[in-house]
């Protein structure tokens, strides 16, 4: 008989505490699943599925086109992107997670961009959107306007000087990314009420799974927060998800010389929500998620040291 290891219980092991956990703590579930909810469908929601169905929308009628000739050019001599690519880095640091990870996922799936291009595209242009990062973090959670600014210079530079050294990875010796031949960006001219409830219902399915990642990680949240005596849970928690992270941090971290590079930090991160989400995106491109873990556990800790030298020169 084989000998079954204890790594081969793991799984089910854990999912067995997990259910256990949820039965002693019937309230938390329900705190954490009603938190999860409300963030989704208040915030996530309206926010992030008007630009899944636009961009969906722009791949089916041609406007990826008009996008590439519009800043093809330029954003190409910035991060070697080509045309077609310049769309998935428009997106990642305008939309929000995991925006620029669908939008790059959606281009390798058509065939519009190669897969090392794909790879490279993911490793610096899936990141928070400015809205977020203006509103949430700077306004409403931190309360300093002053570190509007530095802030979206640090999150938002921290990336663009990253992507000159991932690039190197991807490239092999080629001094830009080119698009596939067979599919350079024409294919995708059809816009009517076919391609409309196409694309409507491929964006339902996307935000929906955001939001079942935001309730689960919510749950989990919650439930760990039974424990948040014992330091180690104290130290997770945040980085579970983005926004229950920030606020954690800046409650439970009364030295803004502390509490702000760590928010900054997690902000460049994404959180391990964030970092489900953007698996999910990924499936059926061949892409792993681990060169993307730490690729943004990278810039994590650059944003990081930026920003605790700031504070501490300012």
């Amino acid at each position: 008989m084989k000998q079954h290891s204890l790594r081969q219980y793991m799984p089910g092991i854990t999912a067995v505490l997990l259910f256990i956990s949820m039965l002693l703590s019937p309230r938390a579930v329900f705190s954490g699943a009603e938190d999860g909810l409300l963030l989704w469908f208040q915030i996530v929601f309206p926010t992030l599925f008007p630009f899944m169905l636009v961009s969906a929308l722009m791949m089916a009628g041609g406007g990826l086109s008009v996008i590439s000739g519009l800043f093809g050019n330029v954003l190409g001599r910035i991060f070697a992107t080509s045309g077609n690519g310049a769309f998935a880095v428009l997106t990642g640091f305008l939309c929000g997670y995991p925006m620029g990870a669908k939008v790059t996922a959606d281009l390798l799936r058509s065939g519009r961009i190669t897969r090392n291009e794909g790879c490279y595209l993911l490793s610096f242009c899936n990141n928070t959107s400015p809205a977020f990062i203006m509103n949430f973090i700077i306004w409403k959670t931190l309360g300093r306007d002053e570190l509007t600014v530095p802030s979206l210079l640090i999150l938002f530079g921290v990336p663009v000087l990253l992507s000159f050294l991932f690039r190197r990875f991807y490239l092999h010796g080629e001094k830009r990314f080119r698009s596939p031949e067979k599919n350079n960006g024409r294919a995708g001219n059809t816009l009517d009420f076919a391609a409309f409830d196409s694309c409507m219902m491929d964006s339902f399915e996307g935000i929906v799974k955001v939001g079942g990642y935001i309730i689960s990680f919510s749950i989990l949240i919650a439930l760990l927060g039974e424990f948040s005596d014992i330091a180690f849970f104290k130290a997770v928690l945040p980085s579970l998800e983005i926004t229950n992270g920030i606020v954690m941090l800046h409650k439970g971290i009364a030295d803004p010389a502390l509490s702000y590079p760590l928010i900054m930090g997690l902000t460049s991160f994404g959180g391990f929500c964030s970092v489900a989400q953007t698996n999910c995106m990924l499936r059926g491109t061949g892409i792993s998620i681990f060169p993307y873990i730490a690729q943004k556990l990278a810039a994590s800790l650059a944003a990081s040291s930026l920003a605790y030298l700031y504070l501490y020169f300012s």
